[in-house]
Order: C-alpha cells, then structure tokens, then sequence
C-alpha cells in the first residue's frame, strides 16, 4: 500500500471512531508514521484530506445506488434492489458507512458537513427520482416521491446501524425481503 493510501486508510479509521472534529493532523501522521509536509502534499490540508476520503470512498456507493434506482416498472423489485445495495456497501465498507452516518447528524457548520451534505443529497435525489419514475404505473404514490425516499434512507440507515451494533443479519434474505414487504405496505395501503 502506498504513502498516499495508508493517510486514506488511517484518516477513516480516526474519523469513523472519534469524528473529524476530535482528530488532528498530528493524529494521522503518527497513525501512518508520516509527517505533517507528507499529509500537506498529498491533500493540502486536513479538510482537503477528508474531501478526498469522501469523494473516493462514496464513488462506488453513488454508482452502486444509481443503478439500484433505475426504475424498470417494478417499484417492490427497484426498493429491494436500493435495500440490497446499501446492506452490501455497509457491510464491505462499515467504517465509512459508519462515518458517514455519525455526519448525517453534524451542525450544519461544521467545516465538515458541506462536503457529506453533497453525497447525503445526492442519494436523496436518486431515491426521489425513483419513486417519482414509479408514479406512471402507480398514481397514488404522485407528489409523495420526497416523503418515500426520506422514509426509505431512514429505515435503511437505522437497520444498518443496529446491525453494526449485532442485532440484524443484513445478509438474511428472508429480513431483507420482510423489510422490503413492510415498507412497500406502507406505500400500497
């Protein structure tokens, strides 16, 4: 692993324990075994070092889930597949993941939360644009797209969370499809 990866590596691991506010440069360069002008070269700054992380690490999620989201004319199959692509990235990437639900929650200003607020709404909107896709075949979910992709984020994330805490198994099918069936109940009733 390179110089420029273990900083990475390291920072997420810092981030994701104690939160961007509580660590320091000083922190990451003796997790790494760097120094501060090394950290300095590669991201310019502690913040342009989180930027990065987020922005590399959240790639494959936003990808991930805007395929996921590409409404085919079934919305139970489109929320399973949305469901099964943030348990899967949780559980291959549980620190970021981790991390990036403590930030959902930060002050608005903190010099952190801009840059987490860009992938946060950028999930929003590929959820919302999925259930606003599903209106033509179902007329009753019309103007309510921004109230199911809140809804749907918030159980994802919550039952993530608890599984990080052992008490899901995000890798039982039968749950996945039990918390599909209820969510979509809400909708179709």
């Amino acid at each position: 692993m390179d110089t420029r990866a273990k900083i990475l590596n390291a920072a997420l691991r810092l981030f994701a324990d104690h939160g961007y506010d509580a660590v320091g440069v000083q922190t990451i360069v003796e997790a790494v075994e760097v120094t501060k002008p090394t950290l300095y070269h590669y991201f310019g700054s502690k913040r342009g070092l989180f930027e990065t992380l987020v922005r590399e690490q959240s790639a494959s999620l936003l990808q991930a889930v805007r395929e996921a989201a590409l409404y085919q004319g079934d919305i139970t199959l489109t929320v399973h597949r949305v469901v099964q692509t943030y348990f899967d990235f949780a559980g291959k990437h549980p620190l970021f993941y981790r991390m990036l639900l403590s930030m959902w929650f930060a002050p608005p200003s903190s010099e952190y939360f801009a840059v987490v607020q860009d992938v946060l709404l950028e999930q929003h909107q590929l959820l919302e644009a999925m259930f606003r896709d599903a209106v033509s075949n179902h007329g009753n979910m019309r103007d309510r797209q921004q109230q199911y992709a809140l809804s749907l984020r918030g159980m994802i994330d919550t039952y993530i969370r608890i599984s990080m805490l052992g008490m899901v198994d995000l890798n039982d099918t039968a749950f996945r499809q039990r918390l599909v069936h209820q969510f979509m109940h809400g909708i179709f009733s």
